[in-house]
């Protein structure tokens, strides 16, 4: 039987079809559609070719193959409501996204596809990559890399967005795992450092190779696979990255067979998958694996790898434990919280018992500005944020002043930006101290300012920091303050309150009643050194307000 072999390529879709011209036994074509993560298309793209050879037909049709090469976060998101021409293999890096597709499939219902996640074909470590002269200034080759590294802030980084990229989520991941508490909460260093890298985040790794390219001096730090440092160098010849495991541990890309069946697939589509996965499996295809610049799936490399020739070593990586369906979904929700942009006004008390100081030496209202001050340098400039005081004493009859006006961070203001307001502001609150703890007026008019200027595109919140109780006998009582927080309050349009109590004698049972009735919350920093964290911990919070 003669046969003609065709590869037609067209927006990322190659499609390997067998069209036979004497002696056919099939009518009609089947077609199995394959989604592969773009390092090994080429590979997967071969194998489909060793395939067609075969002139596979299944119930009296011919198999087409059609491989596209898919990003694995774009299937994994796409996978549990696609129902137009879809996939029934699919091939990504990590099976992190398998597992965060298949729970989503469970949710989604019945209609929703199948996922059988199997073993995988080939694996590739995470490692932290960089031009030689940047990873030479971290101590790379001569020293092991380290993930603490990617988390010092004096250390140029660029990670990879995590809800794009299987890098950002197994860097994201990492990170997480260095700085979790053991009850699996977020410690402040992570929120922190989340912050910061998020202001820097990059659509894809490929951008961060780029960066080597046009400024190998000054390009940062990123985290990239070990195939694709390999498969950058082959292809630039010049710049070179250098890609090392950190010596900490690091997480294996495994490129597992996924195969996707739904209700109401063409018959045979099984059958053609198994026999598509079973040359996917072949010591052709693996040989294939090993010439790109993949690990074994049980994780050996060449041998002839060297740091001067494929800018990574072919030892033996420590690993850790591959996230599973849940802690991905976790990690997602840490990091959508964290990129969330916000609007929010932060209110200070300058009562006279802020300037008592605590074990640092620190007076409370130092701390307090200090902790903003270092959550405001971690924000980005679109970030919208005002400052006010408040005491008995400070502009009749309000007991509060405002001392930057809410907006954007980048914005011009008074000839400098806003950020340099705020800091020039908060420089002022040591000489505002007096008078009496003009809590409950001030939290109503705090509530509504940022109420009435309400923008649905971002988080809209107060944070108000004090270290007593309302002693304005002038102002709104606590009961009636609360039941008109509980009034005003919009679901359509939620301002969360967050009472942060400074020191042991903060009234926290209030604060705990007025945040609640907003869908806020109260948290008591008992130290001048807690108030960092808390304020970082509301800040990895506030996309769940009010539902936390």
């Amino acid at each position: 039987m003669g046969a003609l072999l065709g590869v037609i390529a067209a927006a990322g879709v190659t499609v390997v079809a067998l069209r036979v011209t004497s002696g056919a036994d099939c009518s009609g074509a089947l077609t199995l559609k394959v989604a592969v993560t773009p390092a090994a298309l080429d590979v997967v793209n071969a194998a489909a070719q060793d395939y067609q050879r075969s002139q596979p037909v299944v119930n009296g049709r011919c198999v087409q193959v059609q491989v596209e090469s898919r990003n694995a976060a774009d299937v994994a998101h796409e996978l549990p409501t696609a129902q137009i021409n879809p996939h029934s293999l699919w091939i990504p890096d990590s099976s992190m996204w398998a597992a965060e597709a298949q729970r989503q499939s469970a949710e989604t219902g019945p209609e929703a596809p199948k996922l059988d996640i199997k073993p995988s074909l080939a694996s590739s470590p995470l490692v932290v990559a960089g031009s030689e002269a940047t990873m030479a200034k971290v101590g790379y080759p001569i020293a092991p890399i380290s993930w603490s590294k990617v988390i010092d802030p004096k250390v140029a980084v660029s990670m990879s967005d995590p809800t794009m990229t299987s890098e950002g989520l197994g860097t994201l991941f990492v990170i997480r795992t260095l700085l979790g508490n053991a009850d699996g909460t977020p410690k402040p260093e992570l929120v922190g450092t989340l912050l910061r890298v998020g202001r820097t985040a990059i659509p894809s790794v490929r951008d961060a190779f780029s960066k080597v390219t046009s400024d190998a001096e000054k390009a940062p730090l990123f985290a990239a696979t070990e195939q694709s440092v390999v498969a950058n160098n082959r292809s630039m010849k010049k710049n070179a990255v250098l890609g090392g495991p950190p010596k900490e541990g690091t997480l294996s890309f495994d490129y597992p067979v996924v195969r996707v069946s739904r209700q109401n697939e063409q018959d045979g589509t099984g059958e053609a998958a198994a026999e598509f996965e079973r040359v996917l499996r072949s010591p052709d295809t693996v040989k294939r694996f090993g010439e790109a610049g993949f690990r074994t799936v049980s994780g050996a490399a060449p041998a002839r790898w060297s740091t001067q020739v494929e800018g990574v070593q072919a030892g033996d990586v420590k690993l850790i434990e591959t996230p599973n369906a849940d802690q991905v979904s976790e990690l997602l929700r840490t990091w959508g919280a964290v990129s969330l942009d916000m609007r929010m006004l932060t209110v200070i008390d300058v009562s006279g018992s802020m300037i008592e100081k605590g074990a640092n030496g620190k007076t409370r209202v130092e701390a307090a500005t200090e902790a903003s001050m270092t959550a405001l340098s971690m924000l980005p400039d679109t970030t919208q944020i005002g400052l006010w005081a408040f005491s008995t004493d400070k502009k009749p009859p309000q007991d509060w002043i405002e001392l930057v006006p809410l907006g954007p961070l980048g914005e011009p203001l008074q000839g400098v930006t806003r950020r340099k307001r705020l800091e020039a502001g908060a420089s002022q609150l040591t000489a505002l101290v007096g008078g009496g703890t003009a809590l409950n007026d001030t939290t109503l008019a705090a509530y509504r300012h940022v109420l009435s200027g309400y923008d649905p595109s971002k988080v809209n919140s107060v944070v108000l920091m004090t270290d007593g109780r309302n002693d304005d006998i002038s102002s709104i009582d606590t009961a009636s303050l609360i039941e008109t927080l509980k009034r005003e309050s919009d679901p359509a349009r939620p301002v969360p309150i967050i009472m942060v109590g400074l020191g042991q004698d903060a009234d926290m049972d209030a604060l705990r009643a007025i945040a609640a009735a907003t869908g806020g919350k109260a948290y008591q920093a008992p130290n001048p050194e807690d108030i960092r964290g808390v304020l970082l911990d509301a800040v990895s919070q506030r996309r769940c307000r009010p539902n936390c």
